[in-house]
């Protein structure tokens, strides 16, 4: 039987991995229905709504479905417990960080089998999400108390003004999390909010709404009261709406489209919004890339999740007198790359979430070919691997007539242009509306990080795809043009969940005339002191 899965099929297509579809255990041994019961309790629902695999396409599960009556009394359940937990210390809060750090380690089987039945997506790429998710606690467990705490800044008048920068949270934090990454991009978002000091409703995609509810449960476990993050599970126009109208601050991570549309209705209310949205990144090969590490990275920018990655890679630049080199080496990773669904480690690459992106993906091939593309390898869909399975595609001679060209796929498919000098490259690369990542190749590491800083993309990645600036939680990441606002990671990634707030306290004279000083005395004094507090470079 192994034999028979390993086996290349016809037109030299991809290889499966051993221990592919039909075999061991399947999603109906992860998401029984008593798992479905334990991990839903707590989610408010007026009706039910089901969430299916694709691994196989039948119905996973039946979840509750929240009314927008039913989220805005989630707001308040959230409201009333935020309080207190504010008022819990800040190293305590970040102490329940540090404990859910430990419990996705130590129980990261049952998190990684709900990715994989939820998303289709191999088991090595499902750890990606362990792994950053495990980053995050861990920095901010560590970190949240220095990020918030008071900073004393320079008075109006040195020595007699006292001003001190306070943080305080949001109050309820209102997240959107979207499906291709339902544990980093759930949990992940909300730990520095909670640290913060903030509640949390959140409302994940329904498809993966279980990685989400399993990560409330192990931060209850952690400490966490329970109703300081609330779940809502429903329709995107119908509940999502529902929890813009109520928070006190939004965090988007989706389409461009929705992500307008949320920031529309945000701004109407006055309150602020983070908004990680789409991308159609790029990856450049210079002339003096190692060409080996170059491919094997590409593979990895390229058809890591099946593409439905925000931050992979979908325009692949090549330096032209390297091209045809590296593409011989590209190809053949790619058509090596082993296809499959188990839940078990083996796979280079697993599904697509569902019908729809497979259609996409398969419109956007289809009609780049049809028009005159070559495709390299890949192109098809592979159903029998799974039913949303598709081959990874490299495509070469796309043109901006194509959809392919600048509309986001987000599925494994890759374009290949080539370009003459390192302007060029920067000129092309930069020739999008979006401005989410990038990556750089080259064996001299000043000159990819010269052209990295010219690049209008949020993070740049120098020989590596897109986890060295990622997994770097210490630094802020998130989009520029039309791949949203805001950051997360980092100062920025935490702070962005309080308001800042001055106190200033004023010692032995007023802001005003004193000491039996007129209008004009008082103004000429101003005016001498703004003089010599310039000269002294007081900032």
């Amino acid at each position: 039987m192994t034999e028979s899965l390993e086996r290349t099929p016809p037109a030299d297509g991809n290889p499966v991995a051993p221990g592919g579809a039909g075999s061991g255990r399947g999603p109906r041994d992860v998401v029984t229905p008593e798992i479905v019961a334990r991990l839903t309790k707590d989610v408010p629902g007026a009706g039910r709504t089901g969430s299916g695999t694709p691994l196989t396409g039948e119905k996973l599960a039946d979840l509750p479905e929240t009314s927008p009556e039913q989220v805005e009394e989630a707001f308040a359940r959230a409201r009333a417990a935020q309080r207190e937990w504010a008022a819990t210390p800040v190293k305590r809060r970040a102490a329940v960080l540090l404990r859910f750090h430990d419990l996705v380690l130590a129980r990261q089987s049952e998190v990684l089998d709900l990715i994989q039945v939820e998303t289709g997506k191999t088991r090595l790429h499902a750890h990606e999400e362990v792994q950053v998710v495990a980053m995050a606690a861990r920095h901010f467990g560590y970190r949240a108390p220095a990020y918030l705490r008071p900073r004393h800044h320079t008075g109006a008048i040195p020595v007699l003004t006292k001003a001190v920068e306070l943080r305080h949270p949001k109050g309820v934090v209102g997240q959107i999390a979207p499906w291709n990454y339902p544990l980093e991009l759930s949990i992940g978002d909300a730990l520095p909010a909670f640290a913060a000091g903030n509640a949390v409703v959140m409302k994940p995609d329904t498809e993966t709404a279980l990685t989400a509810l399993w990560a409330r449960e192990r931060m209850i476990e952690a400490g966490l009261p329970a109703g300081v993050w609330q779940i809502v599970i429903g329709d995107g126009p119908v509940v999502g709406p529902a929890v813009v109208e109520h928070a006190d601050y939004v965090s988007f991570t989706g389409s461009t489209r929705t992500g307008r549309d949320v920031a529309q209705r945000a701004a109407a209310r006055l309150i602020g919004a983070s908004l990680e949205l789409g991308g159609k990144n790029a990856l450049l090969v210079l002339r003096d890339a190692d060409l080996d590490k170059a491919a094997e990275g590409a593979v990895r920018a390229c058809f890591a999740s099946a593409g439905q990655l925000c931050i992979s890679v979908e325009r692949l630049l090549v330096d032209a007198s390297v091209a045809d080199a590296f593409l011989e080496k590209f190809v053949a990773r790619t058509r090596a790359l082993r296809l499959g669904t188990a839940l078990a480690y083996g796979a280079g690459m697993g599904s697509l979430v569902g019908e729809r992106q497979l259609a996409t993906v398969t419109r956007h091939v289809d009609q780049a070919r049809d028009l005159g593309a070559t495709v390299l390898t890949g192109g098809r869909h592979r159903p029998d691997v799974g039913p949303y399975v598709y081959e990874p595609t490299i495509l070469d001679g796309v043109r901006p007539e194509m959809a392919v060209c600048e509309e986001e796929t987000f599925g494994p498919v890759v374009s290949v242009y080539r370009f003459h000098d390192e302007d060029e490259a920067v000129e092309r690369a930069n020739a999008t509306a979006y401005g989410l990542n990038s990556s750089v190749w080259s064996r001299d590491t000043r000159r990819g990080a010269r052209i990295a800083a010219r690049l209008r993309s949020g993070t740049v990645n120098v020989n590596e795809a897109y986890a060295a600036a990622y997994g770097s939680v210490r630094a802020p990441m998130g989009g520029m043009k039309d791949s949203g606002l805001g950051r997360r990671h980092g100062a920025e990634g935490i702070r962005k969940y309080t308001e800042a707030q001055t106190v200033a306290v004023q010692r032995l004279l007023p802001m005003g005339p004193a000491l039996g000083m007129d209008d004009e005395a008082y103004a000429a004094f101003l005016t001498r002191s703004l003089r010599l507090m310039k000269a002294l470079r007081m900032r």
